[in-house]
């Protein structure tokens, strides 16, 4: 299935797509793409719905972040191989792990806003995790089925504030937007390989990234586990699992994203978004 929420921000209703790629309405079935509607069996019981029989959803609404209350955004730095060349740096020899605050979740489509003062924004295409239930010291064998699905995420990053003002990389990754959710969650049942799905973004149609989860470093289920350890996993979290190579502090000079600028990215299956940039 292709869950998604439609609707003008914070106030997104559920749907999910048809075979004809329709938007169906789901409200009358569930509240939310959230908490108890991502469990196994909340899911098999969408996945029962005849989508015939569901309201279609006339014109083209915004779409907003596929999965809706969000409690922990988690983001893994350096976890491409190829990735962590490109700029240097070392394969870490655990997961680095941040955080984006649940302000920085945007639509799909939604503005890229830049920051007052911004001068190095930047663009990390990555698939994303979405959490289905409850999972606390999970082995990685028991970590699939704790996954509902499967996002694209766009992990934007103010390079300047993320390395060069002291501290922790949040301050560069939670402004707001800065985490575009979507345009669907693709349930775990139409992925059955999540590590060898191919990644893209464009910036004004040139090809900046183009990559594979083959080269991740730190493979979904892995992740799943190793976080448990720190902290409870619920159902709506979501993982951010890094990003390949052709991003623009990576490149010689370093482009980064000023207003007027289209971003255009998609994860292999997943869906594509497309983001303006635009001043804040």
């Amino acid at each position: 299935m292709k869950l998604l929420r439609y609707g003008e921000a914070g106030a997104e209703r559920p749907g999910l797509l048809d075979a004809a790629e329709r938007l169906r309405d789901l409200s009358g079935q569930v509240s939310d793409i959230a908490g108890d509607a991502l469990s196994p069996a909340g899911l098999a019981a969408l996945a029962a719905l005849d989508p015939e029989t569901l309201p279609l959803v006339d014109g083209a609404p915004r779409i907003g972040p596929c999965v809706g209350g969000v409690g922990k955004f988690l983001c893994i730095g350096l976890n491409y191989s190829d990735h962590a060349a490109e700029t240097g740096a070392a394969v870490p020899p655990e997961p680095i792990l941040f955080m984006k605050p649940t302000s920085a979740i945007g639509g799909p489509n939604d503005d890229i806003r830049l920051p007052r003062g911004s001068r190095k924004t930047d663009w990390e295409v990555e698939l994303g995790i979405v959490i289905g239930t409850r999972a606390k010291y999970v082995t990685e064998a028991e970590a699939a089925a704790h996954i509902a699905g499967w996002c694209v995420i766009n992990d934007v990053s103010e390079r300047e504030y993320q390395l060069e003002r002291h501290g922790t990389w949040d301050k560069g990754k939670g402004c707001d937007g800065f985490g575009p959710i979507g345009p669907w969650l693709v349930t775990r049942d139409e992925v059955p390989d999540p590590s060898n799905l191919r990644l893209w973004l464009e910036v004004n149609g040139s090809r900046r990234q183009d990559g594979s989860t083959a080269t991740m470093v730190y493979k979904p289920a892995f992740l799943v586990a190793y976080l448990s350890n720190f902290m409870t996993l619920h159902p709506g979290d979501v993982i951010a699992t890094g990003t390949p190579p052709g991003v623009g502090m990576g490149q010689k000079p370093p482009p980064f994203l000023k207003e007027g600028d289209v971003v255009t990215l998609g994860v292999e299956g997943l869906g594509v978004q497309r983001q303006h940039v635009a001043a804040d």
